[in-house]
């Protein structure tokens, strides 16, 4: 390739490429994995399934609450620093889960898992992409966040199957080191703080010199070009506007739903699968999300964001009803497969919204604490159907329905908030 051909690629893209790769270690060892651990820790005499669904509660709850201090750093410092601190301590944690004998432990190491998964993951990714993008943001966050999805692909069937052939205990520390492995090395070699940190305008081009003209800058605004950061409002004014409520409390349901839903995908396929036939329908949802999320991505720029976003919020609810009868493994399978095409456009669509909805100038903020109150969701989904799983005499069917009431009931909540309009610049 000729210098002036590679001049033409946006270093954005290399970003996005680098962010897909470590959130497919991210996602895949923690986010898709909780249904492994849930049911190897339930499994245990020290434990059960509404103990081990309460860990993963804690795991998002102290996730949700890190978050915040993960924000700050982002936005003020190098977020190499932060990701890959969150990765030495998502890779201990999973290291000492493997030496868990009481609940107490348990819940500890649950509680640093999420601060590690928090510092190493959503965040600081959302946070680099709405950075390097304007223009292309829809396509660049479905792009990287498919990592989100190909982690449940790659890893997660590759960790039943570690579990089954060597035991939970000697499985599990070799996640952890996969987890260190798979996010360090990249994030260090390709990450970067902003485009103006390499002298390149958002979304290409290069700034302009001091005391001269800008040099190959593309055709952004000047505000966009010179910094930015500034572009759109800030905290305290997307907090007084009713679309941030409606944003966050519907993802507060629309969360539990989801991730009560991933969190005990195992257990409701192992109701009528064997083993082997479970770590191939798991793969279902994330194939399912990868797709659904690609296409997503090109939809969003085509149609309303707003309409989009409800119609993915009617699939979930749709997907978890037809799961919550899943008699037979076709219907198992065709749930799984439209809930994976929700699930991954719901994760992209969040920041979306946001940066839609206030910009970037303080998006790391506003979207933490976004995050913090979705948290509430995510902790609350894996305990809510673990513990209807035990009052239905250990059956899936009423925990499911719950989620889909959860998922309708965000989705009720999102339309009260009203229209989205495109944040003022400044």
């Amino acid at each position: 390739m000729s210098e002036s051909a590679s001049e033409e690629i946006y270093y954005g893209w290399k970003i996005v490429a680098a962010i897909m790769f470590m959130l497919t270690f991210t996602s895949g060892l923690s986010f898709y994995n909780h249904s492994i651990y849930l049911n190897a820790l339930a499994a245990q005499p020290a434990f059960d399934v509404q103990t081990a669904s309460f860990a993963v509660s804690i795991f998002f709850l102290t996730g949700g609450v890190a978050g915040l201090g993960v924000a700050k750093w982002v936005q003020e410092y190098d977020p190499r620093y932060c990701i890959i601190a969150g990765a030495v301590i998502a890779c201990l944690s999973l290291n000492a889960l493997a030496y868990v004998e009481t609940v107490w432990q348990l819940f500890l190491t649950y509680s640093f898992f999420g601060v590690g998964f928090a510092a190493s993951a959503i965040i600081p990714a959302t946070t680099l992409v709405t950075r390097w993008f304007h223009k292309r943001r829809a396509m660049a966050l479905s792009i990287a966040s498919t990592g989100l999805s190909l982690g449940g692909v790659i890893l997660t069937p590759l960790c039943v199957l570690l579990v089954e052939s060597f035991g939970f205990k000697t499985a599990v520390p070799y996640m952890g080191v996969m987890y260190l492995i798979g996010v360090v090395p990249v994030t260090w070699i390709w990450l970067r703080a902003s485009p103006e940190s390499m002298g390149l305008a958002i979304d290409g081009g290069k700034l302009a010199e001091p005391g001269g003209s800008a040099v190959n800058v593309s055709s952004n605004t000047a505000a966009q070009q010179t910094h930015s950061s500034l572009d759109g409002i800030s905290f305290k004014e997307a907090r007084g506007g009713g679309v941030f409520w409606g944003i966050s409390l519907a993802y507060i349901f629309l969360m539990l739903a989801q991730v009560g839903g991933i969190a005990h995908q195992y257990g409701l396929a192992r109701e009528i699968l064997s083993e082997s036939e479970t770590a191939i329908a798991v793969a279902i949802l994330p194939v399912a999300s990868i797709v659904g999320r690609l296409l997503g991505g090109w939809l969003i720029d085509q149609i309303s964001i707003r309409v989009f976003a409800i119609c993915m919020m009617i699939l979930q609810a749709t997907s978890l009803v037809l799961l919550s009868s899943s008699f037979s493994v076709l219907t198992l399978c065709l749930g799984l497969a439209m809930f994976g095409a929700s699930v991954g456009n719901l994760l992209m669509l969040q920041p979306l919204l946001i940066a839609e909805a206030f910009g970037v100038r303080d998006y790391a903020k506003i979207f933490s604490v976004a995050n913090l109150m979705s948290s509430w969701g995510t902790a609350a989904g894996p305990a809510v159907l673990g513990f209807a799983y035990v009052a239905s005499g250990n059956q899936y069917s009423l925990s499911y329905f719950l989620a889909a009431l959860a998922g309708a009931f965000g989705l009720l909540l999102f339309l009260v908030a009203g229209k989205i309009n495109r944040h003022p610049k400044n």
